[in-house]
């Protein structure tokens, strides 16, 4: 299992309309094969700032299955118009204690 965690900031007084959009369009996202879970935070100290964290099977069932499909064009048309610059996107793993 791999953890995806993008960093978004929004276009200032967009925020509402960035949740709207992401509510609109989480089931295009959840319902990818390999994706386990999606979670989207909002900053306290920085409300225009949300962080998405997707657990999928692994990178490749994120970028085979989401990213280089028409869902990602979906995803990307409702929620993009209200990034204030492009999101910052990585990919974890959890560390064993």
């Amino acid at each position: 299992m791999v953890l995806e965690v993008a960093l978004i900031d929004v276009l200032p007084g967009h925020e509402d309309e960035f949740a709207a959009a992401y509510a609109k369009g989480h089931p295009v996202l959840a319902g990818t094969p390999g994706c386990r879970s999606v979670r989207m935070t909002r900053g306290v100290e920085s409300p225009s700032r949300f962080v998405l964290l997707v657990e999928w099977d692994s990178v490749e069932a994120h970028n085979d299955n989401f990213r280089a499909t028409e869902r990602f064009a979906q995803w990307r048309a409702l929620i993009g118009p209200y990034f204030a610059n492009p999101p910052l996107v990585e990919h974890f793993v959890d560390v064993p204690a």
